[in-house]
């Protein structure tokens, strides 16, 4: 008997190593997971939201390098997959959604719950095609696939609801190519760029990404060079621990010492980095970037010359022309600004820093409530996760606490979504996570915001008793939003959130929950959490008004913000 087009689709994915689809069951998903049900090795996931789903597939993606596969059913299932796979699409990891449809006789009739898919998902994948005819299969299915792994991209694939338990006439096996590419430059401008740096001064490193793979020769570059060595935030992972040449991050969640070292570079090698924020890359210095992506070479500031491939294979042929830097003040210089920086920040980290920094008079006045230092929390975190944890982070100040406080030693990983900057993606990407490892501890950073944009999601987590640890920083604040508006001046509006008790909401639901308001059982409580078998949620009250001070805090922003506080001051945070 022939297979139908829902068990070639199952099979396939058996065959590449899928594991889980993450979903929400509907009519024209039927005979897709009832095809899941009856095939071993290959779980169906059920969220409460398919944007939760395609952050979760998202997830394994990024942390196995091979494909995550979420479902969503016709019409408003699939809409909400966009988030999701957007982020997947901006965090260039390969994602394969299966979109239901409606009836093949009623494609084109405005019927009901009837979505263009191709023209929907047009931005977002970089492959899209609907399934009219069994025959099409496998043939649809492999070149959405390819073009998914290759491009490291979304691609859509769309079965309408009477189609998926067709036979197909002509069947057979899916085919797909296990073997990627490896890519260098060319002798000629390999040797060009050896001249560059060569003939260049002091050299800084800006590493990303895309050089993870390829640690040992980078390490080799920074002491052949002597060079001081920033990290973007998705770099932390691979390149922070045992590292005698990084100096953390730039940007708004930088320190002055990774400006210092920017900005006191002749020559900036770039590395697997296309990060985005201008304002931030040195002027006046000799710009060398190598990316395996073409388009991003000179992207984000100018550049005298680009090598195209892979970070590691071109840095081999690289660094054979390279000479050997003798001065190494350039690196010293940065190295102990970064860890003089890295002291004061530990300071903040102490629960009771303002006690001991202001009194205590000052200290109840500026915090009444006895909320507690987000620093503190996630300096306290750090200290118990495991050395193989894997940590996600919401958009926004929680981001910020972990790129400050957590350390990615080990075999520590991360993830968040640092290129579409979603909120609600700490928690579902955890689920994704815990599922892929679950030997492993799974640690969310999630900002009260974010967890209560998906919060149905929590009943995912239960129902798989999945044991991740939800750390939620409750500010009662959208705290990034407040910073951005008072610094430009105005006062905070719109930001304030008007929580619940989550950790209430997680007993009710079978999470363990644990609440903290009192700074002297953070440590203890924070310690709890981490002993306690499956599902926990963790809900620390921090102090709303705690800044983030930029590595390069500027003289506007310092009086944008003395503006806001005092409009906040005389007219009240609420307008009254």
């Amino acid at each position: 008997m022939a297979r139908t087009v829902a068990h070639v689709i199952v099979d396939a994915l058996q065959e590449l190593g899928v594991r889980h689809v993450f979903g929400v069951v509907g009519d024209a998903l039927n005979p897709l997971t009832d095809a899941i049900r009856s095939t071993d090795g290959l779980d169906w996931i059920g969220c409460r939201h398919e944007e939760a789903a395609a952050f979760a597939a998202g997830a394994q993606s990024q942390l196995s390098g091979t494909l995550g596969v979420c479902m969503g059913t016709v019409g408003p299932g699939s809409v909400h997959l966009l988030n999701g796979l957007y982020d997947a699409a901006k965090s260039r990891t390969p994602v394969l959604a299966i979109a239901g449809q409606v009836p093949l006789a009623e494609l084109g009739g405005d019927y009901f719950q009837e979505v263009d898919n191709d023209l929907l998902f047009r931005d977002v994948a970089v492959y899209r095609n609907t399934v009219t005819t069994p025959d099409q299969m496998p043939r649809m299915l492999e070149a959405a696939v390819r073009a998914a792994i290759s491009e490291n991209g979304v691609a859509v694939l769309t079965v309408p609801g009477d189609l998926g338990d067709r036979e197909l006439t002509d069947d057979r096996p899916a085919r797909f190519p296990r073997a990627r590419p490896v890519t260098r430059p060319d002798e000629s401008a390999v040797r060009e760029a050896a001249d560059l740096i060569n003939a260049g001064g002091n050299v800084t490193l800006l590493v990303g990404r895309g050089a993870r793979d390829a640690r040992d020769a980078v390490l080799d570059l920074a002491e052949r060079l002597a060079a001081p060595m920033v990290l973007t935030l998705k770099a932390k992972e691979g390149f922070e621990g045992d590292n005698p040449y990084q100096v953390g991050q730039t940007g708004l969640i930088g320190n002055p010492a990774a400006v210092h070292a920017l900005d006191s570079c002749d020559t900036l090698v770039m590395l697997g980095t296309d990060f985005p924020y201008r304002d931030w890359y040195p002027t006046d210095c000799t710009v060398v970037q190598i990316d395996l992506q073409e388009r991003n070479l000179g992207r984000r500031t100018p550049i005298d010359t680009g090598l195209a491939g892979d970070v590691g294979a071109t840095l081999q042929a690289l660094l054979p022309h390279l000479d050997t830097v003798e001065d190494r003040s350039h690196l010293e210089s940065a190295r102990r600004r970064f860890e003089d920086w890295s002291v004061q920040q530990q300071r903040l980290a102490d629960p009771d820093h303002d006690k001991h920094r202001l009194g205590r008079l000052r200290s109840a006045l500026d915090n009444p409530g006895g909320d507690i230092r987000p620093e503190a929390l996630a300096a306290a975190v750090n200290a118990c996760a495991s050395d193989d944890a894997i940590f996600t982070s919401d958009t926004g100040m929680a981001t910020v606490w972990l790129s400050r406080f957590v350390t990615l030693h080990g075999q520590r990983r991360l993830l968040g979504s640092y290129n579409l900057g979603s909120m609600a993606n700490a928690m579902p990407q955890a689920l994704g996570a815990q599922l892929w490892a679950p030997g492993r501890e799974v640690v969310a950073f999630c900002g009260d915001g974010g967890l209560s944009m998906l919060l149905g999601d929590l009943m995912t987590v239960q129902a798989y008793r999945l044991p991740v640890k939800l750390v939620v920083f409750d500010n009662r604040r959208l705290g990034m939003v407040k910073l951005e508006q008072e610094q430009t001046g105005l006062s905070e509006f719109g930001t304030e959130l008007d929580n619940p008790d989550f950790a209430a909401v997680a007993t009710a639901l079978g999470i363990t929950g644990i609440r903290v308001t009192d700074p002297a059982e953070l440590q203890d409580s924070v310690r709890r959490a981490f002993a306690t078998p499956g599902p926990v949620l963790l809900d620390v009250l921090t102090n709303p008004q705690e800044l983030a001070v930029p590595g390069r805090p500027t003289l506007q922003q310092g009086w944008g913000f003395a503006v806001a506080k005092v409009k906040e001051a005389l007219h009240g945070s609420h307008g009254e």
